[in-house]
């Protein structure tokens, strides 16, 4: 302690005593490191170092919540209680975004499992009428690929451009 406060208890007749929790030397954790593994994927890299970031953040706001809390002890403020109260929702909402983050990457890493491998590409081209008549008679869509484009043999029956200056082009 220093003189002055050495002073003041000698005159008003108390013993100084060295508060044990003030004392008491915290340790001192360095922030995430964000380290990659290249053997691993991209989104596993990133799993771990956003779950680090999230495991940091709520023991940061624990700490946070204790110290409020025992200010909120010693002043009996309500807004002291309200912040305290405030901290612990946060670390809270914290919690779940971790909870979040597991369960997307569980889901992103059964993805390609729950995919069909017989299916590559499937397209339907027409229209909504069209659409609803195959529905309907539930038989096989035409194919309407065109093997070869040809400007001069151009079926124009549905061509909802007939007898217009552009008719034929599309």
């Amino acid at each position: 302690m220093g003189k002055l406060e050495d002073r003041v208890n000698e005159i008003l007749g108390v013993e100084s005593k060295p508060n044990a929790e003030l004392m008491q030397q915290k340790e001192y954790k360095p922030p995430v490191v964000r380290e990659e593994d290249k053997e691993k994927q991209d989104v596993d890299n990133d799993h771990k170092n956003s779950r680090e970031y999230y495991y940091n953040l709520i023991e940061k706001g624990q700490e946070a919540i204790q110290g409020i809390l025992d200010v909120a002890k010693e002043g009996q403020h309500p807004r002291a209680y309200e912040v305290a109260l405030a901290g612990i929702k946060n670390v809270a909402d914290t919690v779940d975004k971790l909870q979040d983050l597991n369960k997307k990457l569980k889901d992103l890493k059964e993805l390609p499992k729950s995919a069909s491998p017989q299916i590559k590409n499937a397209l339907f081209v027409g229209s909504t009428t069209d659409l609803q008549k195959m529905l309907k008679d539930k038989k096989e869509p035409k194919d309407i690929t065109p093997e070869k484009f040809d400007e001069n043999n151009r079926d124009t029956k549905d061509d909802p451009f007939k007898g217009t200056p552009i008719e034929g082009k599309d």
